[in-house]
C-alpha cells in the first residue's frame, strides 16, 4: 500500500516512539523510508531556551550535532529492521512547510508522524507543527500518540 514514508523526527521521547513504530510499519509494508530532522535557524527573539542562552554559532552547532545524533538512531534502527532509510537534515523557520516539501519531493507517499514534539508549551499557543502539517499536506499522514 505504501512504498516511501517520511519520518520527521525532533528527538523527543515521544517522536522516538513514532520513529519506532513507523520503521516497524515500513517493514511490514515494504516500504522505504526518509527520516527527517528539521532545524530551525537561530533567533534573536525567542521562546526556546537553548536559543535564549546560546550564541548563534554555538545553537548552530548544536542543533546540528543533536540532529545528527536522532538520524543516526533511526537509521541505526532503520538497518537492524531491513528497512531502506535515507536520513535528512535541513534548515527551515517552518518545519511543516519543510515537512511537507520533503515529502512531495521524494515521493513520499505517507507521513508519519508523533502527535507533538519537545515544544509542548508553544504548540497550546502557536499551533504544532503536527496539526499544520494535518491542515496543508495532500499526502496521507499517520499520527501516532
Amino acid at each position: 500500500m505504501y512504498n516511501h514514508i517520511l519520518i520527521p523526527t525532533d528527538g523527543s521521547p515521544l517522536s522516538s516512539v513514532a520513529t519506532e513504530k513507523s520503521l516497524a510499519f515500513a517493514r511490514d509494508a515494504g516500504a522505504k523510508v526518509t527520516v527527517l530532522t528539521v532545524v530551525e535557524p537561530f533567533r534573536v527573539f525567542s521562546t526556546e531556551s537553548k536559543q535564549l542562552s546560546k550564541t548563534k554559532e554555538e545553537y548552530e552547532r548544536l542543533s546540528r550535532e543533536e540532529a545528527s545524533k536522532y538520524l543516526t538512531e533511526a537509521e541505526l534502527k532503520a538497518k537492524t529492521l531491513g528497512v531502506p532509510c535515507q536520513a535528512l537534515m535541513v534548515l527551515s523557520d517552518q518545519p511543516y512547510k519543510a515537512i511537507i516539501e520533503i515529502a512531495t519531493d521524494n515521493g513520499c507517499d505517507l507521513i508519519a508522524m508523533a502527535s507533538h514534539g519537545r515544544k509542548v508549551a508553544s504548540a497550546l499557543l502557536l499551533g504544532s507543527e503536527t496539526v499544520k502539517v494535518l491542515t496543508h499536506s495532500t499526502i496521507p499522514v499517520l499520527v501516532y500518540r
